[in-house]
């Protein structure tokens, strides 16, 4: 078994198994890049501690904090084919980490500089009405699912694919394409799309201190450059970068895993984000706002700092413990242990639950594929 392979795959006729699918004769699959994820909620939660408070103290700034956003018009993309914009209050938000090579990023990343990237984290943030709680909902990159038709920001229209990764959607078409596959996967309209990569994110944690965190077991992984032992740390970005990404390094190795790893991580952030002392330091606060706004690509709702920060304001009173993170209702592949399928039935109670401004059941990931990381990594 390599390194990729995921253990343990379901066995047909499972609660909720959509079963093995036959897949058109379209040349070999390509075998999935190592793992490149990192914890890009991470950065909105950032964002909403820093620019919230800088946003209104930047004076003469603002227009250099401005012009480092960049921005996606995901409206105009994909016009009104879209499920039905509800107004009840709440709010979703489609995050995504992209694993682009280029510029800086590809130190960072390794591998070469193809001109593409994959959405190798991708997260549902559904917020509720008044804003006091949360529920993130993480869809693995790995999930073989119907892509739709999309049309680009360019313009350019790219065909409907059949059993096709999920992080191929942002490969083929990019954020437009990422936006109207997850909004087909569940039924529910993005109200705004966030995307971060590997330099921002690395950056970021640098620029607040670092991240206190403590592992149970040790974690090790020469892929991603990591090397904890078990007991307390505070992460470097570099570390915090490799900790998001490891695939191999704890755990059996798959990207459920990982997805654990990345959770824990976030809320870990969360917390420290609320306890840096930006008040005191003038500098560090246009630090924190510089590097938030310049590691940033979101939709043109968001494409000023006025209104990034007043999104911002939006997340800035959400805590971990109001924070419900869960997987997309999964099973594992019977015909490739290394994809999963999304568990049908179980996955429209999650985008029901969202769509009502609910809480997700406990019922709905019950009996699903996990990884075996959870509990490894918790805040220090």
């Amino acid at each position: 078994m390599s390194a990729d392979t995921t253990p343990e795959p379901a066995t047909p006729g499972q609660s909720g198994f959509t079963g093995p699918r036959h897949r058109a004769a379209k040349g070999r699959r390509r075998k999935p890049r190592e793992g490149h994820s990192r914890a890009a909620l991470a950065v909105v939660w950032t964002a909403a501690g820093v620019l919230v408070l800088g946003g209104t103290g930047i004076g003469y700034l603002y227009f250099k904090l401005n012009g480092n956003i960049k921005s996606v018009d995901i409206n105009q993309a994909l016009g009104t084919d879209r499920p039905l914009d509800v107004d009840n209050g709440s709010q979703d938000i489609l995050v995504l980490g992209s694993d682009t090579r280029s510029g800086s990023n590809k130190k960072l990343g390794g591998g070469v500089d193809d001109g593409t990237a994959r959405s190798d984290t991708a997260m549902v943030v559904h917020v509720y009405e008044g804003h006091k709680r949360a529920s993130v909902v993480s869809i693995p990159r790995d999930t073989l699912v119907e892509r739709p038709e999309c049309t680009d920001a360019d313009g350019r229209t790219h065909p409907a694919a059949n059993m096709a990764m999920f992080n191929s959607a942002y490969s083929t078409g990019g954020a437009a394409c990422a936006v109207k596959t997850v909004e087909s996967l569940s039924g529910m309209r993005m109200d705004h799309y966030v995307e971060v990569d590997f330099a921002g994110f690395e950056k970021l944690i640098n620029v607040l201190g670092g991240v206190d965190i403590t592992t149970t077991k040790d974690i090790e992984d020469p892929e991603s450059h990591l090397d904890l032992k078990a007991g307390e740390h505070t992460l470097t970005g570099k570390q915090a970068l490799g900790l998001v990404r490891t695939r191999h390094g704890v755990g059996d190795g798959s990207d459920l895993g990982r997805i654990q790893l990345q959770q824990a991580f976030i809320k870990a952030l969360i917390e420290q984000v609320k306890e840096v002392g930006i008040f005191s330091s003038p500098k560090k606060l246009y630090d924190l706002a510089e590097t938030a706004t310049d590691a940033v690509t979101t939709d043109s709702d968001l494409d000023s700092v006025k209104d990034l920060a007043s999104f911002a304001g939006g997340l800035k009173g959400i805590s971990s413990k109001n924070m419900t993170m869960v997987t997309m209702p999964v099973q594992y592949d019977p015909a490739d242990a290394n994809r999963v399928l999304v568990d049908e039935a179980k996955a429209k109670q999650v985008w029901a639950a969202l769509k009502a401004d609910k809480q997700i059941p406990k019922s709905a990931t019950k009996g699903t594929a996990t990884g075996s990381a959870d509990g490894v990594v918790a805040s220090s």
